[in-house]
C-alpha cells in the first residue's frame, strides 16, 4: 500500500472528534510512509488530514478542480498539487493514482465519491479496498440503510461487503491492509 485516497468534508463538523480523527488518519499515513491522495483543500477535515500528514513528514498529492482552487481553498503547502478542469477528471485521476480509500465524515461530495468508488468496484473496474471510518457513530444510519438495501434485494451481500467498516483508525487500517479482492479476476485494470 503506497497511497491512500481520503474522502472527507470540506467542513469540520460540529464535534471536535471529527477533526481529531482526520488528524489521526494523517498521522497514521505519515507513520506508515503511505502517500495521502485527497481533494487538495486547505479547509475542514480535508485540511486537517493533509496538515497532519505534512506535520509528520509524510507525502501528499492534492487534486483540485480549477474552479474550486479559485475559491482560495486550495492548500498552499503541498509538495504536489494537480489542477484539473472538472470534478469528473478529479475523481477519475484520484482513482488511478491510489491503492485504497478511507472515508471520513463529510457531506454530499464525500458520499458521491464513496458510492462511485463502490459502484466501480461492484462493476469490477477496480479492486481497491474502500474503508469507512465510523467516527463517533457518524455513519450508523448509513450502515443500517445499506443492510436494508441488501435485505430488500437491491444489493448483493458480496457487494455490500466491499465497504469495510471500522470505528477506529487502527481497525480500519488493518482491514484495508488485509483486504483481498474476490476470486473473480475480471477487473478491467
Amino acid at each position: 500500500m503506497k497511497s491512500i485516497l481520503v474522502y472527507c468534508g470540506a467542513n469540520e463538523g460540529n464535534k471536535a472528534v471529527y477533526k481529531e480523527a482526520a488528524k489521526e488518519v494523517g498521522t497514521m499515513l505519515a507513520s506508515k510512509n503511505i502517500r495521502l491522495i485527497y481533494g487538495g483543500g486547505s479547509i475542514g477535515l480535508m485540511g486537517a488530514v493533509a496538515d497532519a500528514v505534512l506535520q509528520n513528514g509524510g507525502d501528499v498529492l492534492g487534486i483540485i478542480p480549477n474552479f474550486i482552487d479559485r475559491w482560495e481553498v486550495g492548500h498552499k503547502s503541498l509538495p504536489e498539487m494537480i489542477k484539473v478542469e472538472t470534478m469528473h477528471e478529479r475523481k477519475a485521476l484520484m482513482e488511478q493514482v491510489t491503492d485504497g480509500v478511507i472515508v471520513l465524515p463529510g457531506g454530499y461530495g464525500t458520499f458521491d465519491e464513496m458510492f462511485e468508488m463502490l459502484a466501480w468496484s461492484q462493476l469490477k473496474l477496480h479492486s481497491k479496498p474502500i474503508g469507512l471510518l465510523n467516527v463517533d457513530g457518524f455513519y450508523d444510519h448509513l450502515i443500517l440503510f445499506l443492510d436494508k438495501v441488501v435485505a430488500d434485494g437491491f444489493l448483493r451481500q458480496d457487494n455490500r461487503d466491499l465497504l469495510l467498516v471500522a470505528n477506529t483508525v487502527e481497525d480500519l487500517m488493518e482491514k484495508i491492509m488485509n483486504f483481498k479482492k474476490g476470486e473473480n479476476e475480471l477487473y478491467v485494470k
